[in-house]
């Protein structure tokens, strides 16, 4: 049995990454590495017995400007065992490995774990941590037909896309929590640029998903877009909308803020005392950032 890390650029090594995680996840991530998405920060470390990948945990490196300060996190993630050597205590050995290297090393490590795995985690010390989560109140989800609509990426010329893809790395703050190397993690979610929309006359993009109503997953321009402005130009039809993200502190008033533990999808887990902040200050981490 061999233990690998750091592989990503390595042809062999991600081949039997991808086959483990397509067997276990149903993705991959061959096209997110051959389109120059990948840049170093997603790091994982994996058991390869008789050239066949039998368990991996991977380590992001996250860093957040967390209320006006730099946090540097470890986001644990694509943690799984093949299915024919699970309870062997494979994925646990990698979960000491991995928090061994950089417990000492960042701020804190958390992920977000399935229900099914919660007794795993706390096994191997982790606590369970909730967050605020916020929905936009009813009387600022009026379109207003005076202002140009976003418009759908995928439906414009070439150069916008990479207008986007600079605004991914140079946009303004919209948020209190706001992850500095989103690159990755939001290109992994929007490269196909099919959730992605943009309005011409305020240089900003969206990114918008479905999920039990409108989901408001990003806002990104060069200067501060109001979270007002962006919602008069969204036709919501009646549906309900919920932030990817914290809002800012000037838009807290257009938005009730919930006490989420994950609900039906997941527990966030963590091990550091500053990850406290995160209930503690009303905070949520962006969906666009879980890895």
């Amino acid at each position: 049995m061999q233990l690998i890390s750091d592989y990503m650029r390595d042809e062999r090594s991600l081949r039997l990454l991808n086959e483990l995680t397509r067997k276990t996840f149903g993705f991959d991530f061959d096209g997110w590495v051959k389109g120059g998405y990948f840049e170093g920060d997603y790091i994982p470390y994996s058991l390869v017995e008789d050239g066949k990948m039998i368990s991996n945990v991977s380590a992001n490196r996250m860093r957040f400007m967390q209320n006006g300060k730099v946090k540097n996190y470890i986001q644990i993630g694509t943690v799984m065992t093949d299915e024919s050597r699970r309870k062997q205590g494979l994925a646990a050995e990698l979960m000491k490995h991995v928090t061994g290297i950089y417990e000492k090393e960042c701020d804190g490590i958390y992920l977000f774990g399935a229900l099914s795995a919660y007794g795993f985690y706390q096994k191997n010390g982790f606590q369970i941590l909730n967050q605020y989560r916020y929905t936009v109140k009813e009387e600022f989800c009026i379109r207003d037909n005076g202002k140009e609509p976003f418009k759908p990426v995928s439906e414009m010329g070439g150069e916008i896309r990479e207008k986007y893809l600079d605004l991914v790395r140079n946009s303004a703050p919209h948020s209190p929590f706001e992850q500095i190397n989103k690159y990755g993690l939001q290109l992994f979610y929007t490269s196909g640029l099919d959730n992605v929309f943009y309005a011409e006359d305020i240089g900003c993009f969206i990114v918008l998903e479905e999920d039990d109503g409108i989901v408001l997953q990003s806002e990104l321009s060069k200067e501060k877009t109001a979270l007002s402005d962006v919602l008069k130009r969204i036709d919501l039809n009646g549906a309900k909308c919920r932030l990817g993200f914290t809002p800012l502190d000037e838009d807290n008033d257009k938005c009730v803020a919930e006490l989420y533990d994950g609900a039906d999808d997941y527990r966030l887990f963590y091990r550091g005392e500053e990850l406290l902040a995160i209930e503690k200050d009303r905070l949520y981490f962006p969906d666009l950032s879980h890895a």
